[in-house]
């Protein structure tokens, strides 16, 4: 799977985080996934990534670490972690804070403290649906399923993740803004 697919389907999960955000407080997230994809090219993509890192020059491959750790991100087999800032305003707004891709929140339906929701993006193309439950303003459980295709087949990548409050200042993470829209 090219590592845009990776990245946009990683992309949408994490900040799908705004989906359930009317409770949650503002700041600083860590956001946890695990991942799974039916033709496993998503895991082959992402430790051929991890093979080329670990080939980099010994300056290139620090200068990529310190860029991953600026952004607060670790990434392993099947998985990642992520540092997010969520402003008031994204909390407030009560929606997907990013659209990465082209997306587009199709759907999204509110029962108690789980919201289920679906998307739809158009670059790359691919589409997905979830479900995401607070457990408190401070914590929430997800799980989602994206449908895309990897070297002109598809592939359904399945999801969990988790994401949990660490503190009201973001510190040097900055909040992802969505681009503007056309």
């Amino acid at each position: 799977m090219k590592a845009r697919y990776v990245l946009t389907a990683l992309v949408a999960a994490t900040f799908s985080v705004g989906a359930s955000a009317q409770n949650l407080k503002p700041g600083l997230w860590e956001v946890t996934h695990n991942m799974k994809s039916s033709g496993g090219e998503m895991e082959k993509g992402m430790a051929q990534a991890q093979k080329e890192m670990a080939n980099m020059p010994p300056e290139q491959r620090k200068m990529m670490e310190k860029m991953m750790a600026e952004r607060g991100m670790k990434a392993g087999a099947g998985g990642s972690t992520m540092k997010v800032c969520m402003t008031r305003e994204m909390v407030e707004r009560n929606e997907m804070p990013a659209r990465q891709g082209d997306c587009k929140t199709t759907k999204q339906e509110r029962k108690g403290n789980t919201v289920k929701m679906a998307y739809v993006c158009t670059n790359p193309p691919s589409s997905g649906e979830g479900e995401y439950t607070t457990a408190s303003p401070e914590a929430y459980t997800m799980k989602m399923i994206i449908k895309s295709a990897a070297g002109g087949k598809p592939e359904t990548i399945n999801m969990d993740g988790s994401g949990k409050w660490i503190s009201a200042d973001c510190g040097n993470v900055k909040p992802m803004v969505p681009p503007a829209k056309k």
